[in-house]
């Protein structure tokens, strides 16, 4: 017998040998792996015994029973998950690339006045019963899909286009979370909805440019009666100011006649009291002053007697003061 031979029959009588040894130390090396588990703080380790719902782990290390008899499911409870809807995330980053094709069946929508409506939105929720999440519901990723979808054309065609792609858009997004929430409840698929976003909603490609066109000229119409109230606010004021302004000046007009007609009458009364106690004296008086307002104002006087015989120019008259004329009269 060779040298090579006796080398090998020695190595296989060691191995032989160690054959137990080794089994054993893979068999231990297997119940480690399939018997300690690690649960990141953000999830939870739901443990089934031969197929059947038996504990809830919490973060941290754990162990289940080896070789299979236990199986471990980590469901991130701590973390907000997303579905898209009618586009998807290739590469996040500072400048995010999305993929439209292939997903327009899910965002094409029709709205309450039959028309259509390429609406893309996210849904963000988050696992909160992670039982309810494996068991009361078969595949809830599928089924929120479809339930998220569903609410959205629902919500989208009870609703015009127009709200749908303008003003309505913030009451479409929460109308779809409220109705999400209550589809969920009723589920009981252990599942929170955080937030719907409506991500992009456009009228589909081939009439585009009819949107567009009356989007303008809704916007044009909005700046006309924009520009007409403020041309309202701008003249009504001021037309009312003047009207008022206007108005208490003819009754302050009127009240000045009034006053002035009530001070003569009363002034009238009071001549006329003094007339009858005494006539002469008082149309003597009254004559004095007339011709004292009188007489100033006019130029040239002359000056006749009561038969016109003689006349006597009064030169000069202007010049002499007013108190020595009162006192020649």
């Amino acid at each position: 017998m060779t040298d090579q031979e006796l080398q090998m029959q020695k190595y296989l009588f060691l191995l032989k040998k160690n054959v137990k040894k080794i089994l054993l130390g893979l068999v231990v090396l297997i119940i480690i792996f399939t018997s300690v588990k690690t649960v990141s703080p953000e999830q939870e380790g739901v443990v089934l015994m031969f197929g059947k719902y038996n504990r809830t782990l919490q973060p941290g290390l754990n162990f289940i029973l080896p070789l299979g008899l236990e199986k471990m499911y980590k469901i991130p409870v701590q973390r907000q998950l997303k579905q898209e809807f009618g586009f998807r995330t290739v590469a996040a980053g500072t400048r995010t690339q999305y993929a439209k094709e292939g997903y327009r069946d899910e965002s094409l929508m029709l709205t309450g006045d039959l028309n259509l409506a390429d609406v893309e939105w996210v849904v963000q929720y988050r696992i909160v019963n992670s039982y309810n999440y494996l068991f009361k519901v078969r595949d809830a990723e599928d089924a929120l899909h479809d339930m998220s979808e569903a609410a959205m054309r629902k919500i989208v065609g009870d609703r015009t286009v127009n709200e749908v792609l303008t003003v309505g858009r913030q009451e479409v997004a929460s109308s779809v979370e409220v109705l999400l929430q209550r589809m969920c409840d009723d589920y009981e698929n252990g599942i929170r909805i955080d937030q719907v976003v409506l991500q992009d909603v456009n009228p589909p490609d081939p009439v585009k440019p009819s949107f567009n066109a009356v989007n303008e000229a809704q916007q044009q119409r909005e700046t006309l009666i924009n520009q007409a109230e403020s041309e309202y606010n701008r003249v009504i004021p001021r037309a009312r100011g003047e009207a008022q302004e206007t108005i208490q000046l003819a009754e302050a007009y009127s009240l000045n006649r009034i006053n002035r007609a009530t001070g003569e009458a009363e002034r009238f009364n009071a001549f006329y009291t003094e007339y009858v106690k005494a006539p002469e004296v008082t149309k003597k008086r009254i004559y004095f002053e007339t011709m004292e307002r009188l007489l100033p104002k006019i130029g040239n006087k002359v000056i006749v007697d009561e038969k016109g015989t003689n006349v006597l120019p009064l030169l000069n008259i202007d010049q002499i003061p007013k108190t020595r004329i009162t006192h020649e009269e």
